[in-house]
């Protein structure tokens, strides 16, 4: 279906880009300037993008690419780090300004060719962290690459991918995840030092995060200076540790007295092309202990030597107990990172509150100015892209669909925000439709839609084809066992339970995850005894008829509702017609209620729901709700509505993951990464603000629910 937006405003007022009066509107409003591009002609004749908020080139005149290559590869000595990196090792990279993407493309072609000569990288990993306050729109993007394969044909095949995840210009955390490569990009749009100063750095988790490398790529000095301030640089001192590099471009004195200042001992060398000098840079332990040493050498110091045997920091083999759709997404994400996993569950995957027939992926919005901590959108957004990710993977498999893209329409009955704070968001994130747009995209004929929020990236979650893709991880083993008691040495840990036949079994590993959902504190008396929300979902299959007359696209009101055509396969989980049309509404929601059972009258709310919010389906779905099937499943709430993941208080090999309330298939995939960080001792897509909300240690959870 293709619809055309309504035109409404995506950019901050017409003021110029560096007025006082628009930067202090966007910053307060926490609304993303999207950066203006103009174009001069390159030393050779080929057009190159200026940005016009700053006046400077985004690359040298020369020649890009290979400015990218000896200034950030070369003198971070990436060729010979990489090479030498162990199995399961991550090395990150944090970059000042994304800008066109050249250099994240220049080390990702690096890495690639690198793990094609060099075995031991199978299971190593590459985290590249950017920044930028000005992102490039999508159209600008994909003009400057397009234009960059045509130059280095090489690009081509990233160059695709990285158009695919570019994520819409809102502020705050995306997460990138290229997983054929283990690759992963985090993009954090905003002002870099506050974006620095909400990386997470938790000494009290071993290893302790750091960046091995910095890209120090902001437009010069004498026209940015933002990039080159006191408090950047005691960012990049605070997350860098002993052996950390840097390289620079630049060789201007507030570069050079800034890294100085903060422990860094500095080089100059030869520049790229017409460029006389620019600055590399090392932090020794001796530069951590004393920020005025100074080396001089002309020379980066030796930092291939040295290297940690993370392989014995790390663990090989982790359980994860529950396998609903937080403990698949667990599992996943610590399976792409070359560790081994048993899965358990006591009965089946999905036999929980996570296997209905569809999950409808759509945010819980939030005015523009929350959104750069608000979990449910950048949740939404990296299981959009994730799941997208994971349709080409079915594909191979000869699966069904994990994403079915639809589009939302949310008839704001029961949301907190309205049109107006709408206007903010960029169109391919949530825009409002006119009344004839809107009616023509549901199917509603007679219904004032006026007011709406449309969702473009919205769609259809299938839990089973879901299930099924994670299970054929190599790394992941599935097995029935009914967990009763987890045992914690300073060596490993060990979980009892009861197998199909009833018969005790133990498996030992180096950590286990709870996902167990309200049988968490069951299993562990530390795991917060959450609320339980017993929920029904109701189907039935439509005539044809009816089917003409129900809404064409999922709408959310009180509750919701939408149409899907019920794969193969789809009938393991759920009573459904396979291959045949159906339609889902619902949920009810039932406090202190655990019983699963099927319940008319439950039904019947359901179809009360949707009758009162769109009348005209009341001669339209049938009165006669004797044949509707149903499944009730239970949702977990803390009294906050965060979530709970993390490591669980006096453990070490403990970590907890649960508690999604109705939206498990929007944020436990970016939940899942930030804990797998966390336990692997990366840097996480999370802020630290954000991980201590969803700590299962904070003080929200220390007094019982009643």
């Amino acid at each position: 279906m293709s619809i055309m937006f309504t035109s409404k405003s995506t950019s901050a007022p017409k003021e110029t880009p560096d007025s006082p009066a628009q930067s202090k509107t966007a910053n307060s409003l926490n609304i993303i300037t999207p950066a203006k591009i103009n174009w001069q002609v390159d030393d050779t004749g080929n057009q190159v993008p200026v940005s016009g908020e700053f006046g400077d080139v985004y690359f040298s005149h020369s020649d890009g690419l290979a400015e990218s290559r000896y200034v950030f590869l070369a003198y971070n000595q990436l060729p010979e780090r990489l090479a030498n990196l162990a199995p399961k090792q991550c090395f990150t990279i944090a970059e000042l300004g994304f800008g066109t993407g050249l250099n994240l493309l220049a080390t990702w072609l690096l890495w690639r060719q690198l793990r094609e000569t060099n075995p031991q990288l199978a299971t190593a990993r590459l985290h590249f962290i950017t920044t930028e306050k000005f992102p490039i729109p999508i159209a600008d993007l994909t003009h400057i690459l397009t234009l960059w394969a045509q130059r280095a044909p090489e690009l081509t095949e990233l160059i695709t991918p990285l158009l695919a995840a570019y994520p819409p210009l809102i502020a705050g955390s995306h997460r990138l995840s290229f997983f054929d490569d283990n690759l992963t990009v985090d993009m954090w749009f905003g002002d870099a030092a506050e974006s620095l100063a909400r990386l997470a750095l938790d000494t009290s988790i071993k290893p302790t995060p750091c960046v091995d490398a910095w890209f120090l790529d902001g437009f010069a000095p004498s026209c940015n200076s933002t990039l080159w301030a006191e408090n950047i640089f005691a960012q990049i001192q605070r997350l860098s540790g002993p052996n950390t590099t840097a390289a620079t471009y630049s060789s201007a004195g507030i570069v050079k007295r800034g890294l100085r200042e903060h422990g860094f001992e500095i080089s100059k060398v030869k520049g790229f092309g017409r460029k006389n000098q620019m600055l590399t840079a090392v932090m020794t332990e001796t530069a951590l202990e004393s920020s005025s040493a100074v080396n001089s050498q002309n020379k980066p110091a030796n930092i291939t030597q040295n290297i940690p045997t993370y392989s014995n920091l790390k663990p090989d083999h982790s359980i994860v107990i529950g396998a609903g759709v937080s403990g698949l997404l667990t599992a996943w994400s610590l399976a792409n990172r070359g560790i081994q996993v048993t899965l358990l569950d006591k009965s089946a995957p999905l036999a929980g509150a996570s296997g209905n027939p569809r999950a409808l992926l759509a945010p819980k919005m939030t005015p523009i100015h929350h959104v750069d901590e608000h979990l449910h959108t950048m949740g939404y957004l990296y299981s959009s892209r994730l799941y997208h990710v994971l349709n080409e993977t079915a594909a191979q498999q000869n699966t069904a669909p994990i994403l079915e893209p639809t589009g939302a329409l949310d008839l704001l009955i029961k949301a907190n925000i309205g049109p107006k704070q709408i206007a903010d968001y960029p169109d391919d994130m949530a825009t409002t439709l006119s009344l004839v747009q809107a009616q023509d995209a549901s199917g509603l004929k007679t219904q004032d839609v006026s007011e709406n929020l449309y969702l473009p990236q919205s769609g259809l979650v299938n839990p089973q084809a879901l299930k099924d893709t994670i299970l054929n991880h190599p790394l992941i083993h599935f097995q029935q066992l009914a967990v009763n008691d987890i045992s914690e040495t300073e060596n490993d840990v060990c979980v009892e339970g009861y197998d199909q036949n009833q018969q005790v079994t133990s498996i030992t590993a180096d950590n286990v995850v709870v996902c167990a959902a309200f049988e968490s504190h069951q299993l562990d008396q530390r795991i917060f005894d959450c609320r339980k929300i017993r929920g029904q979902l109701s189907w039935f299959t439509p005539t044809a008829e009816q089917l003409a007359s129900l809404p064409k696209i999922p709408l959310k009101y009180s509750g919701y509702c939408t149409p899907f055509t019920a794969q193969v396969y789809d009938g393991q989980l759920n009573d459904v017609t396979e291959c045949s049309p159906q339609f889902l509404l619902g949920a009810s929601f039932i406090r202190n209620d655990t019983d699963t059972g099927i319940r008319q009258e439950e039904h019947q709310i359901s179809r009360d729901k949707l009758v009162t919010a769109i009348p005209e389906m009341a001669s339209v779905v049938p009165t006669d709700i004797s044949g509707w099937q149903g499944r009730a499943g239970v949702r977990t709430q803390t009294p906050d509505y965060h979530p709970i993941v993390g490591q669980l208080i006096d453990s070490e090999r403990v970590w907890v993951m649960s508690a999604m309330g109705a939206k498990g298939y929007a944020i436990a995939p970016l939940c899942a990464e930030a804990l797998v960080d966390r336990m692997l001792g990366s840097f996480t897509p999370l802020s630290t603000a954000m991980l201590a909300r969803l700590s299962p240690n904070r003080t929200r959870l220390h007094t019982p629910l009643t």
